[in-house]
């Protein structure tokens, strides 16, 4: 599975800090922390107020670049601001998202056209979250239809069907498997992804709700999360369930992964 780490987040108080402070090596080690426990990509998202949030993330883009070689996940929700900081990457990864709210589209479909960079679309529109399965797959086929005319194939796309909170709708996950399975059977190349904390929220022991969750959602078709890497307990359910799911040849991800430490750890 692929691993967008999601450590720097200035909505996380101890990143808001840092990013108050200017603070350069807290950053650094978290994105160098993030590298190590495998992540594939690192988001980086200011998290903090519009008015100086492309000053945040372009600080935010710079320091992650000089620690590490891992790919970014430009994170935010004002398609302008990921615009206005897109060429400060030094190498293709992916942009932290588009949907068919406002004018996103217009803007970052052709700001990624003719490149290698992969995108998140969710699947909401100016109506909110669909509580149904039918109108997510909707916006998902227009989102897909709007970004082929830019010649963005289906592989590029990473699909968010967005999990609702367990706690306020029963049937949330059963939605997001129901949704993950309709897309990939229309677009067998496309990437399901999801966050894994919304689903939990509101809910005691919200760690284990999260595993399940991430269990079920590979089950599903997931094909990469926005998560925390240096999680033993998260990184050892992607690594069991891969296993499981015989994606795992001989086991050897699941088995190294405990030899070098990355899981079954008391640290």
């Amino acid at each position: 599975m692929i691993i967008i780490g999601e450590k720097i987040n200035g909505t996380i108080p101890t990143v808001k800090q840092a990013i108050e402070q200017r603070d350069e090596e807290f950053i650094c080690n978290l994105a160098i922390k993030q590298s190590d426990a495998g992540a594939d990509y690192i988001d980086v998202c200011a998290g903090t107020d519009p008015k100086i949030e492309y000053e945040t993330l372009k600080w935010l883009i710079d320091i992650v670049q000089s620690a590490v070689d891992t790919p970014l996940c430009i994170d935010s929700p004002n398609p302008k601001t990921i615009e206005s900081v897109f060429h400060y990457a030094k190498r293709p990864g992916i942009i932290n998202s588009v949907s068919e709210e406002g004018n996103k589209c217009d803007i970052i479909f052709p700001l990624i056209q003719g490149t290698e960079w992969q995108v998140i679309a969710l699947t909401c529109d100016d109506s909110g979250i669909p509580s149904d399965v039918q109108t997510r797959v909707d916006i998902t086929k227009s989102l897909v239809d709007k970004a082929g005319k830019y010649n963005i194939t289906p592989n590029r796309i990473h699909i968010d069907p967005l999990v609702i909170a367990l706690s306020t709708d029963n049937n949330s996950l059963l939605k997001f498997m129901e949704t993950a399975k309709i897309i990939k059977k229309l677009y067998p190349t496309i990437k399901i992804t999801s966050g894994l904390s919304n689903i939990s929220f509101g809910m005691p022991l919200r760690r284990v709700i999260n595993q399940n969750f991430l269990t079920l959602a590979l089950y599903a078709g997931m094909d990469s999360a926005i998560m925390d890497p240096c999680n033993q307990e998260m990184l050892a359910t992607v690594l069991a369930a891969e296993a499981l799911l015989g994606r795992d040849k001989f086991c050897r991800n699941y088995a190294n992964a405990f030899r070098k430490g990355k899981i079954g750890s008391k640290k």
